[in-house]
């Protein structure tokens, strides 16, 4: 897994490549963790490279999710490839995460 972190409109982006599974998952839950802790309210997942995500990947999507409504702010899941459309779909989380078609729309 390939995470590259970047600031699109004042909002954290983080993007994600390759295989979000057990192995993977939690360094993406370190970024998140990190970038909670430095005060942000806002958080962009650019998923257009995630190739599969396991059961541990949409967890630490969830918790990113419910941390930052939490603190009062959200969390954008952005230009989900056609493989991990179908997992957010069968799980429910088309339903309760905030998906955009675009990277530029979610941190909007």
């Amino acid at each position: 897994m390939e995470i590259t972190e970047s600031v699109l409109h004042g909002t954290p982006l983080l993007a994600l490549r390759g295989r979000l599974d057990g192995t993977a998952a939690p360094a993406v839950e370190e970024k998140v963790t990190i970038l909670l802790a430095s005060g942000a309210t806002r958080l962009v997942f650019d998923c257009s490279g995630i190739e599969y995500a396991s059961s541990a990947g949409l967890r630490v999507f969830l918790s990113a999710a419910k941390k930052l409504k939490t603190a009062g702010g959200r969390c954008g899941f952005a230009a989900l490839t056609p493989p991990l459309r179908e997992i957010f779909n069968i799980s429910g989380f088309l339903d309760v995460l905030e998906i955009h078609d675009t990277v530029e729309s979610a941190a909007a």
